[in-house]
C-alpha cells in the first residue's frame, strides 16, 4: 500500500519509494524518506499530506505520497 492509504497518527515503515523520476528519487533522500525509516502521517488533506520523518514534518502532495510504498 501507499502513504495516501495510511491511517493518520499511526507509524509506517517504508519499503520503497516508485519513481522513476532521479530528482524526485533525491528530494526525498534529502528529506531522510528512503527505505527502512519510520513515517507517520500527521495529516492530509484532499492534495497535501503533512508527514513526520525523523524529527521534522514536512508537508508533500498526493504525487509524492503515491510514490512512498509501506
Amino acid at each position: 500500500m501507499n502513504l495516501t492509504d495510511a491511517i493518520e497518527g499511526k507509524e509506517y515503515i517504508i519499503k520503497d519509494i516508485l519513481t522513476d523520476d532521479e530528482e524526485l528519487n533525491s528530494f526525498l533522500f534529502s528529506l531522510g524518506c528512503y527505505s527502512g525509516e519510520a513515517i507517520t502521517v500527521v495529516s492530509c488533506k484532499k492534495s497535501s499530506f503533512v508527514v513526520s520523518i525523523k524529527d521534522g514534518r514536512y508537508s508533500i502532495d498526493r504525487a509524492l505520497a503515491e510514490a512512498i510504498i509501506i
